[in-house]
């Protein structure tokens, strides 16, 4: 016999803002800002309308956020150009899950900038 079961995604916006803005715990803790999303994703992207979307942008925005941290620490030593790219990659990194987490209360789609693809 045939099962008629479907699944279907309940819509959640406020879990989604909660997603974007988890990021921030970077700033509290020192690494939860990709852990906490990571997990929130991975265990809701089948669950909630949109999340799979939405937690790929945010994990590879924490991930080219690693990426370019680490290529600045070398460029400390280049006229300290690094400190400057830090300080860049800091606003940035605070500002841009702001960002989101307002535009996922609205329904729309995020959208990181110099943000790299690693997942998709």
């Amino acid at each position: 016999m045939e099962s008629n079961y479907h699944t279907f995604k309940r819509r959640d916006n406020q879990l989604i803002v909660i997603t974007h803005l988890a990021q921030l715990l970077t700033y509290l803790t020192g690494f939860g800002g990709l852990i906490v999303p990571l997990v929130i994703w991975a265990t809701q992207k089948d669950n909630v309308e949109g999340m799979d979307a939405h937690g790929k942008s945010i994990l590879n925005f924490q991930l080219s956020i690693i990426v370019y941290s680490i290529i600045s620490i070398p460029l400390i030593f280049v006229f300290g150009l690094g400190i400057l790219t830090l300080i860049l990659i800091g606003i940035l990194a605070f500002v841009m899950p702001i960002v989101n987490g307002i535009k996922a209360s609205n329904g729309e789609l995020p959208s990181y900038p110099l943000s790299l693809n690693f997942v998709s």
